[in-house]
């Protein structure tokens, strides 16, 4: 049995692997193959690309980038026609994989969906290419199999894998150690695992940390870098900002455990925020344009994952932003920030709040407490697993031929009157 595996995002990545590694446990000699990144490679995925390089957001990117994909699309489709791979499961990443999944359906290559992309949150119209193009779609989130079902979807609920990636890691006690020894408390900045979000995002995240420093000197600061030029790129604009400052690369979820509380770009971190019970504000800065094109598609209360799974409601008709003074403002257990303004200062009168006030921590601590025994359930990529040798080793069905069919229908009932039989006979 052989699997085309299709993920370009860091998170995807990591998904897709974990994925595979529970294939190949109920599977043993399971080959698989396709679009990726080094986790996948890791895991022994044979990659045909790093697609993982090609992590890009908005329009303008994907049209700068435009050639590359139909290069990687050309690709897929050869294979697809001369080795047929008994499925293609894609991780996230939508866009390139939506024309992934047209290409596999056009070769009758049964296509999953794992860790979908949030159709229900931006642009919901995109339903009708997973009701296309998708035969199975393996949901993260427990509101998301009825909302594709009802709109004619094969969707079933298997849990989030970032999860499963939290309960099982270990981390580094020799590092936690180290940190602990550090004088002032600790505040981890998480600026996001795309190269483009960091830029964006980081400079403001940073100026909400100095506004904090000012009224909280005790306190130092952490950044959690992706990869090493992310750390780089962190160094050079804090060097400008005088704080007592660290940069660490690949350390996120030691961090995280570390903190008092973060300040993070939003994202599936937001879970790994969740599982260690840590208070955060969540920043996605955009240009006004953007911020604009935004507000049109989004139909959604929130941004912030744990924010929505903690909502009593979560889809509205127009999405307002962050107000703490709004009655109902203190429901998001992330206050989060989508803007196109400069808005550190309430991101930082947050991040005070709970360092001078332990009440409010614990208080906040509490309700994540809670949420997480509600919805952090592990065996996500398990299920996964599972579902898919299933479907894949289920014994194919044969279609009866049309004129028995049809007699077996007639069978079923009275005899047919002369009118009906010559219906029939006319059809």
């Amino acid at each position: 049995m052989e699997i085309f595996f299709s993920a370009g995002d860091p998170s995807g990545d990591l998904h897709a692997a974990n994925l595979i590694r529970q294939l190949q446990r109920r599977r043993p000699g399971i080959r698989c193959v396709g679009y990726g990144g080094p986790e996948m490679a890791r895991a022994g995925c044979h990659l045909h690309a790093d697609l993982t390089s090609l992590a890009v957001m908005w329009f303008l990117r994907a049209i700068l980038n435009l050639h590359k994909f139909l290069l990687l699309l050309w690709r897929a489709d050869r294979y697809f026609r001369l080795h047929r791979p008994d499925a293609l499961v894609l991780v996230d990443y939508p866009g390139f994989n939506w024309w992934m999944a047209r290409r596999a359906k056009a070769h009758g290559i049964p296509v999953f969906y794992f860790a979908p992309p949030q159709i229900w949150a931006w642009a919901s119209w995109r339903v009708k290419k997973m009701r296309r193009y998708v035969d199975h779609v393996l949901c993260s989130l427990p509101f998301e199999e009825s909302w594709l079902r009802d709109r004619g979807c094969r969707a079933v609920f298997v849990g989030h894998p970032f999860f499963d990636e939290c309960r099982h890691r270990r981390l580094d006690q020799a590092f936690l150690d180290r940190e602990i020894r550090q004088p002032g408390r600790l505040v981890t900045i998480l600026p996001g695992s795309r190269t483009q979000e960091v830029e964006q995002n980081l400079a403001w995240l940073l100026k909400a940390a100095t506004l904090v420093h000012m009224a909280v000197p005790d306190v130092r600061f952490a950044i959690a870098a992706f990869k090493p030029q992310h750390a780089e790129y962190a160094r050079r604009l804090a060097a400008n900002c005088h704080l007592p400052l660290d940069v660490h690369v690949r350390r996120t979820p030691e961090l995280i455990e570390l903190a008092e509380c973060c300040l993070a770009v939003s994202g599936s971190v937001s879970l790994e925020l969740l599982y260690h019970v840590r208070p955060t504000v969540v920043l996605y800065r955009l240009g006004r344009v953007a911020y604009r094109v935004q507000g049109w598609f989004r139909r959604v209360k929130y941004i912030t994952l744990v924010n929505l799974l903690a909502a009593r409601t979560i889809f509205v008709r127009r999405a307002a932003d962050f107000d703490p003074h709004r009655d109902g403002g203190d429901e998001m257990l992330f206050p989060e920030f989508l803007t196109c303004e400069d808005r550190t200062g309430e991101m930082a009168a947050q991040i005070i709040r709970w360092l001078v006030d332990p009440l409010a921590r614990r208080e906040r601590m509490a309700r994540l407490a809670r949420l997480k025994v509600r919805v952090g359930m592990d065996g996500a990529t398990r299920r996964a697993a599972k579902y898919v040798l299933r479907v894949l080793e289920a014994p194919a069905r044969v279609p009866a031929p049309h004129f028995k069919a049809s007699s077996l229908r007639r069978s079923r009932h009275a005899p047919a009157s002369s009118d009906t039989a010559a219906d029939d006979t006319a059809a």
